[in-house]
């Protein structure tokens, strides 16, 4: 039985931006995906705040290097690497390099969920 491939699904980056700069967060359940991301690019010193997902992540670093933190470990990562946190445990991540860091973090779930615990982030709770 011959069958016609389906299109690929796209989707433009410019469509999940965050805000105005490179950042982007793709939720898979929007386009039928069982697993969502955030590719970020970030400048020196930056980072999100502490904060947990009630499932794994994982962090592959395009470019740069980043400083991250999973429970009680702290740990550098470069570019080419790939590092995982597992479930409910606390983390962050900064850009400790001199230039751009660039990751993505996959989460290992439909939608992403986070509970940050830093003030700064006033332990706000986001579930999208």
């Amino acid at each position: 039985m011959n069958r016609t491939p389906l299109p690929a699904s796209v989707v433009a980056g410019a469509d999940i931006r965050i805000g105005t700069g490179l950042s982007r967060k793709f939720e898979g359940a929007e386009h039928g995906a069982h697993v969502s991301y955030f590719y970020v690019e970030n400048q020196p010193g930056q980072g999100p705040g502490l904060h947990w997902h009630p499932y794994s992540e994982t962090w592959v670093v395009l470019e740069g290097t980043a400083r991250i933190t999973v429970g009680d470990d702290t740990f550098l990562a470069e570019a080419g690497d790939t590092a995982t946190g597992p479930a409910f445990v606390p983390h962050r991540f900064t850009n400790v390099g001199d230039g751009m860091l660039r990751l993505i973090g996959i989460h290992a779930s439909p939608t992403i969920i986070q509970t940050f615990l830093d003030e700064d982030e006033s332990a706000r709770s986001v579930q999208a």
